[in-house]
C-alpha cells in the first residue's frame, strides 16, 4: 500500500459567506452559500461538472431513482442500473428529472372543461394536484385559473364529476410573474404571496412556465445540488452494447437523461466502439462514459471513438472476483494513475470505479488523477439503496451483490456486462452478500465530503485540480507502506 505525505496548510476546510444582489426592482436578494476550500468541484465528463466528486454505481442493489435523487441533491450523481426492463429504467430516470425544477416549462395543464376526477387521477399518477388551467388545456394557452388540493379536498365524492371552472381559483385571484423575470425574482414573489404555485405568463396572459414552492425549499436545503440548465437534477443511465440496447437508449434519452454509461466489464471491444459511434451520431449532445478499462491502450481506443469520460477498474470491487477467476485486471491504484495520466492529454476525465471502502480510498483515488469516484458497497447499505433491510444476529443489513454474481446474471443486464448472455454455463465474476446499515445518504455523503476536504487540506491542496497538478508536477509525494506501517497507521494496542 502507499501513504500520501502532508503538505502546507494555509486555508480553512470550509466557510460560509453571504451572497447579496439587487433584483430588477432594486429589492435586496440574499442567500448563504458554502465556500469550499478545498474546492471539490470536478469534471464528471467533458461538459458536466459536479460540486462533489461522488458517483453511485449502476448496480441493481445500489442505484435506482431514490439513490440518484439523494446523490444529485448532495452534489454528486447517480447512474441508474440497467438490470431491469428499459421501461422501468426510463421511469426511474424521469422520476429524478421531475424531482426538483426551477422554471417548469412543460407542466401538466388542464382546461376548464376537465372535471375533478381528472385532477384526482393526475394526483395519483404524478403525486401533485397544483395544476394550471388554460382556455385550451394546453401549455401556451390563455391562463384562466389554477386548481389545487385546497379547492377539492373537501368536495363530496358525488362532486367528482363537476367541471373545473366551477371549483378552480380564478385568474383574477392569482399572483403571477411575467416572462423575463429571473428565478430569484420569482422566488421573492412567491415568498410575499405565500402561494404554493407561481404561474409565469407573457404580455398576452398566456402560460409560459410554472414555479413550485416545494422546489424553492429544495433549492435552499441543497445549495450544491447537481442540476442542469433547467434546474432539474442530473442523472445518468447505464446501457449495454448490444443491438437491443439502442431501444433502451431511445427511452432514457426521451426521459432527458444527462449522461450514458456504457456498462461493460471490459470496455475495449468492437461492440462498445460501435455503440459510441451510434450514440454520438444520433444524440450528439448526450455525454457518453466508456469503460471499464485499466490500461492506456484500452483508453486510447475509447478516446479515439469520442467518449466524454472513462471509467477505470477491473476486478477491484469488494464483490468482484474477475481477477481471481479470469486472472485479468490490474491493481486499482496503478490503473487509475496510468489511465488518468494518458487521458488528461485529451481533456477526458477519469472515474475511479471499485475498491473504495473508506474515505481514505476516495482521497487516494483523487490524488492519483481521478476526477470523480464511483462507489458501490460504500452506498449499498443506505436507506436510499434498493432492497429491504433484514436482521442477522441482531445486526441490520441489506443485500448487496456484484453484477457478475450468478443471481444478477439471471437478468440480461448482468449477462451483457460480462459477455455471457449466450453461455450455457455461467461463470460467476462476482458474489452476493450483505452490508451493514449506513443510514441515510444525506448524512453519509456529508461525512465523505468532509473527509476528502480535510485530506486535501492536510496535503495543502485548495482544489482537486490543484491536487492533480501537484501530483503530476512531483510536488505531491507518495510513500510505500510496509505491513508494519499499515498496522501502525490503524487502530492498535487497545484492550477494548
Amino acid at each position: 500500500d502507499f501513504i500520501i505525505l502532508p503538505g502546507y496548510i494555509d486555508f480553512e476546510a470550509e466557510k460560509v459567506v453571504r451572497i447579496e444582489k439587487l433584483d430588477s426592482n432594486s429589492q435586496l436578494l440574499a442567500h448563504y452559500k458554502p465556500i469550499c476550500e478545498p474546492d471539490l468541484t470536478s469534471a464528471l465528463t467533458k461538459t458536466i461538472t459536479l460540486e462533489a466528486p461522488l458517483v453511485s454505481s449502476p448496480m441493481d442493489t445500489v442505484t435506482e431513482s431514490e439513490m440518484a435523487i439523494a446523490m444529485a441533491l448532495n452534489g454528486g450523481i447517480g447512474i441508474v442500473h440497467n438490470n431491469c426492463t428499459a421501461e422501468f429504467q426510463a421511469s426511474e430516470v424521469r422520476k429524478v428529472k421531475k424531482y426538483e425544477q426551477g422554471f417548469i416549462t412543460d407542466p401538466l395543464v388542464l382546461s376548464p372543461k376537465n372535471n375533478v376526477q381528472d385532477v384526482l387521477e393526475a394526483k395519483r399518477k404524478h403525486g401533485f394536484s397544483g395544476i394550471p388551467i388554460t382556455a385550451n388545456g394546453k401549455m401556451g394557452g390563455k391562463l384562466v385559473g389554477i386548481i389545487t388540493s385546497r379547492d377539492i379536498d373537501f368536495l363530496p365524492s358525488e362532486d367528482e364529476s363537476r367541471l373545473l371552472d366551477e371549483v378552480m381559483t380564478l385568474r383574477e385571484d392569482l399572483t403571477v410573474a411575467y416572462a423575463g423575470c429571473t428565478l430569484d425574482e420569482a422566488h421573492v414573489i412567491m415568498q410575499r404571496s405565500k402561494k404554493g404555485k407561481l404561474p409565469i405568463v407573457n404580455q398576452e396572459d398566456e402560460l409560459v412556465a410554472l414555479i413550485a414552492r416545494t422546489d424553492l425549499k429544495k433549492n435552499r436545503s441543497f445549495p450544491l445540488a447537481s442540476t442542469d440548465s433547467k434546474k432539474q437534477l442530473l442523472v445518468g443511465a447505464a446501457i449495454g452494447t448490444r443491438e437491443e440496447d439502442k431501444q433502451r437508449l431511445d427511452l432514457v434519452a426521451e426521459a432527458e437523461v444527462d449522461v450514458i454509461v456504457l456498462d461493460s466489464s471490459q470496455g475495449n471491444s468492437v461492440y462498445q466502439l460501435s455503440m459510441i459511434e451510434y450514440i454520438k451520431k444520433k444524440f450528439p449532445s448526450l455525454q457518453v462514459i466508456g469503460g471499464n478499462v485499466v490500461t492506456a491502450a484500452q483508453a486510447k481506443n475509447l478516446i479515439d471513438a469520442g467518449v466524454d469520460a472513462i471509467r477505470v477498474g477491473m476486478g477491484s470491487g469488494s464483490i468482484c472476483i474477475t481477477q481471481e477467476v479470469m486472472a485479468v485486471g490490474r491493481a486499482q491504484g496503478t490503473a487509475v494513475y496510468k489511465v488518468a495520466e494518458y487521458a488528461r492529454r485529451f481533456g477526458v476525465p477519469v472515474i475511479a470505479d471499485g475498491g473504495i471502502s473508506s474515505v481514505g480510498h476516495l482521497t487516494k483515488a483523487l490524488s492519483l488523477g481521478a476526477s470523480t469516484v464511483m462507489m458501490g458497497s460504500m452506498l449499498a447499505g443506505s436507506s436510499e439503496a434498493p432492497g429491504e433491510y433484514f436482521f442477522s444476529d441482531g445486526v441490520r443489513l441489506k443485500k448487496y451483490r456484484g453484477m457478475g454474481s450468478l443471481p444478477a446474471m439471471e437478468k440480461r443486464g448482468g449477462q451483457q456486462r460480462y459477455f455471457s448472455e449466450k453461455d450455457k454455463l455461467k461463470i460467476a465474476q462476482g458474489v452476493s452478500g450483505a452490508v451493514i446499515d449506513k443510514g441515510s445518504i444525506h448524512q453519509f455523503i456529508s461525512y465523505l465530503v468532509g473527509g476528502v476536504k480535510h485530506g486535501c487540506q492536510d496535503m495543502g491542496a485548495k482544489s482537486l485540480s490543484a491536487l492533480r497538478a501537484r501530483m503530476y508536477s512531483g510536488e505531491l509525494r507518495f510513500e510505500r507502506c510496509t505491513h508494519s506501517a499499515k498496522r501502525e497507521g490503524g487502530v492498535h494496542s487497545l484492550y477494548s
